[in-house]
């Protein structure tokens, strides 16, 4: 269990950590942005975030990690292709395959596997943000309408403008009623985060069904058995005690943010202190 594959494996293990704590805050930040660029009173910015999570929303998480993807992977050596080979004669499509250059490969093919591993892992934090930024936008969205709407009547009466009602009432209130929404959306992206393995990424799922396969005396010094269910179960052990963790966490940050708040959540707090 401490030879330099397994070591590799447990290393997997901090690869999901930092997917999740790299892609959770780019996500929101997606969000919050098409959240508001909905509401706008400019038409084609309201055209664009809507289309852009109701797109992203109605497709298949699998079918849009892998065409994204691939689609990004060939627009940036497409890009690099056309400033570091200009004098390329050929066409880069050639029936079903995608030809450039070698200089204009993203990464090089005598770039380390580290740089390989980098570079993947990168499309897939990208991916998974746009992904999970199109579900949070309309949790976000769903919690700003939420907020009393004669609260912005009062503020503005008193003399803010638009933008400063929605700074000033909108924002700070909001996320007491988004973070049910976003709890559940930070579960549902923990699950998700085995689709790694069909990125490339050399993430558990991918260690886990690499050493629990079946090896002979000609592959290793250490033979043995099927032991795929073993590795799997490990990572099933993972995965219930982060989400369980996770819970906990958000429960207590719930209950911390729905005191003193007009909320179901805020209201059961005041029932209860008035009782005790």
């Amino acid at each position: 269990m401490t030879t330099g594959k397994h070591l590799a494996f447990y290393a997997s293990f901090g690869t999901v950590l930092m997917l999740l704590a790299v892609t959770a805050p780019l996500a929101l930040a997606f969000g919050f942005f098409s959240a508001t660029g909905s509401r706008a009173q400019f038409a084609p910015l309201r055209w664009i975030s809507q289309t852009y999570m109701a797109l992203v929303r109605g497709i298949p998480d699998i079918a849009f990690f892998l065409f994204f993807v691939i689609a990004l992977d060939q627009g940036i050596e497409w890009l690099r292709h056309q400033a570091k080979c200009p004098d390329w004669a050929e066409p880069i499509r050639q029936g079903n395959d995608f030809i450039v250059c070698a200089a204009a490969k993203m990464p090089l093919n005598n770039a380390p596997e580290s740089v390989h591993q980098i570079y993947g892992f990168a499309l897939a934090v990208l991916t998974f943000a746009i992904v999970f930024g199109a579900f949070a936008g309309n949790v976000l969205a769903g919690a700003m309408n939420t907020v009393p709407h004669g609260q912005i009547e009062t503020a503005e009466a008193y003399g803010m403008s638009h933008r400063q009602a929605f700074w000033r009432i909108i924002v700070p209130q909001m996320w007491i009623y988004a973070l049910p929404g976003l709890s559940n959306l930070w579960m549902v992206l923990i699950k998700a985060t085995p689709l790694l393995f069909l990125l490339g990424v050399e993430d558990v799922v991918y260690w886990a069904r690499e050493l629990g396969g079946t090896k002979n005396i000609r592959f290793t010094e250490y033979p043995h058995g099927d032991w795929r269910m073993w590795y799997f179960l490990a990572l099933l052990v993972f995965y219930l005690l982060f989400t369980k963790v996770s819970e906990i966490v958000l429960s207590r940050v719930t209950r911390k943010l729905s005191r003193g708040q007009a909320t179901a959540g805020g209201e059961a707090l005041r029932k209860a202190g008035a009782a005790t």
